[in-house]
């Protein structure tokens, strides 16, 4: 994923969420994707999507650990 890439989606994130603090970054030895960042926090992964030319999928997982509990 090239810096141009990862600049447009950094800013279509932090409109989405409406925060400020939301840092992409590359990934070491891997070209397809990027980290995404709110503040020092990993959230989740940016891929290029592979059926549809410059598109991306953002994927990120909730931890039971990270839920409030009931």
């Amino acid at each position: 994923m090239n810096d141009a890439d990862m600049k447009r989606i950094e800013a279509h994130l932090k409109r989405t969420f409406n925060t400020g603090g939301i840092i992409v970054k590359a990934r070491a030895k891997v070209n397809d994707s990027a980290e995404v960042y709110v503040g020092d926090e990993f959230i989740g992964v940016v891929f290029e999507d592979e059926d549809e030319d410059g598109s991306f999928m953002f994927e990120m997982a909730i931890l039971a650990e990270d839920l409030p509990a009931d």
